[in-house]
């Protein structure tokens, strides 16, 4: 009696057991969770914390909530002008719609990434085909994704349940034959921008030279008629004072005035003078006849 009754202790607990290990159950911070009935959802979007459900008939799938990132691999596309481009990229989504998601996919993120994959590869294939190549070239990778990541997402959230939060570019390559004419071409385009640049440094150089020249020339006639002017204020002085000197001694000043007229003229070598003793010049040289007692 003691023993059966032990064994129907042990056998409700177990049953208890049981029951509160199938009715309990816990989601994840990091998760989303829908309660299916057959297979069919009756609760959605199942927020975190402790829940409780039937067992047997009732069965919960979680769904990771975090950013998932999808590398593809990389894909040909070609440009408004048919040239084709490289381009290696990645995908960050988030599942923001359980049960879309759900009904999309059946909870299966391989299926997921199967279903982006090409959405996003036709998605780059529209937007590289609009573009020429010195625009993919020149703009900002940011810039140039951020059209397709609006329109996946809008489409995506339709469609999966899956927010597109962003669409980013790792590498843009080139094939050979198309990198070796978008060289030539940056080349040429250098080289006219040098051109220009020469052109209009030597037409500022030829300004600068022309404005110095100028200020040369008014510098130099500004110089010249000073000069001219402290020329005239010494000669003016000069005479005042040769003229002084003339009142004061009349003969000695025509003295000094010959005196300076024959070093002039004996200022070059070889040069000779023939006078005359006679000549006023040696009046001044005679001495006077000395006088008698």
């Amino acid at each position: 009696m003691i023993n059966n009754r032990s064994l129907l202790v042990v056998g409700g607990l177990a049953a208890v057991a049981w029951l509160a290990s199938n009715s309990l159950y816990v989601v994840d911070e990091t998760e989303r969770a829908v309660k299916l009935r057959f297979g069919e959802i009756i609760e959605e979007d199942i927020q975190p914390g402790l829940h409780v459900k039937v067992p047997i008939t009732q069965t919960i799938r979680t769904f990771d909530t975090r950013v998932l990132t999808l590398d593809t691999d990389p894909s040909r596309y070609l440009t408004l002008e048919q040239k084709a481009v490289i381009v290696d990229s990645y995908v960050q989504w988030q599942v923001i719609n359980p049960t879309r998601y759900y009904e999309a996919t059946s909870g299966d993120e391989l299926q997921a990434v199967r279903l982006i994959g090409p959405r996003v590869d036709e998605s780059l294939r529209n937007e590289f085909g609009r573009l020429n190549l010195q625009q993919i070239i020149s703009e900002k990778r940011d810039d140039l994704m951020t059209g397709p990541t609006n329109d996946l997402n809008e489409l995506m959230r339709d469609e999966l349940g899956v927010a597109i939060l962003d669409i980013r570019v790792k590498r843009i390559d080139l094939p050979q034959d198309v990198s070796s004419a978008v060289y030539d071409r940056m080349r040429s385009e250098r080289e006219r921008q040098a051109r220009e640049w020469r052109a209009q440094g030597q037409e500022e150089s030829e300004r600068i030279r022309a404005n110095a020249d100028r200020r040369r020339q008014v510098l130099l006639a500004q110089a010249r008629a000073r000069s001219e002017t402290l020329r005239g204020e010494g000669d003016a002085n000069a005479a005042a004072i040769f003229s002084e000197a003339y009142g004061q001694d009349e003969e000695f000043f025509s003295f000094w005035r010959s005196l300076n007229a024959y070093r002039q003229s004996f200022e070059g070598d070889g040069n000779m003078l023939v006078l005359d003793p006679s000549s006023d010049f040696f009046q001044y040289l005679k001495s006077p006849s000395p006088t008698s007692d």
